[in-house]
């Protein structure tokens, strides 16, 4: 790799972990409500233009729908009508599940930034060369593990003191994870 390759590799990872740290800002607010630390930020043009944390993980109102990707990106559709989704770039502390990278996709969205790989409910991993032409002709772009000692510290402490997904082979593998230096 030369050298020129190498600095603008790295000036890619100095932007992905600022945009990051907005992601896991909207992560730490959740957890703080005693939800699933999940945030997502969409940005275009190096500018977040909608950020969302994940909702109803429990309580009364509990469901699998207010997913952070979901939730921006309705946020996204209704302050800026018209976007032109292969613009976003997703950033989520946790890898999105299958629904939010396919709603993601299905509204145009390429690039794909997460910290902490969702080892039961990942989406990425979906073989879109295999499925219909709808998907197959799809090209993306995965970047993993941006700032995932920030995130794994956070779905750690969650699976420590809550009960969503508690028993689940993310759980297990979450708290099996030793603890990482810090990015």
């Amino acid at each position: 790799m030369t050298h020129a390759a190498a600095e603008h590799m790295r000036m890619g990872m100095e932007r992905h972990e600022k945009l990051m740290h907005l992601a896991l800002a909207e992560a730490a607010e959740a957890l703080q409500e005693g939800e699933f630390p999940v945030g997502c930020v969409l940005v275009r043009d190096g500018v977040a233009v909608a950020r969302a944390r994940r909702r109803n993980s429990g309580g009364p109102h509990a469901n699998e729908l207010d997913h952070a990707e979901i939730v921006a990106l309705r946020q996204l559709l209704r302050d800026f009508p018209g976007t032109d989704c292969r613009r976003i770039t997703a950033y989520t502390t946790m890898e999105p599940c299958l629904m939010c990278f396919a709603a993601l996709l299905l509204s145009g969205i390429r690039r794909f930034v997460w910290a902490y790989e969702d080892v039961m409910g990942g989406g990425t991993s979906l073989p879109l060369s295999q499925l219909p032409s709808l998907y197959s002709e799809m090209r993306i772009e995965l970047v993993p593990n941006v700032l995932r000692a920030e995130s794994l510290a956070m779905f750690q402490d969650f699976f420590r003191r809550h009960d969503y997904w508690r028993d689940s082979p993310l759980a297990r593998y979450t708290l099996a994870q030793q603890p990482e230096s810090r990015s």
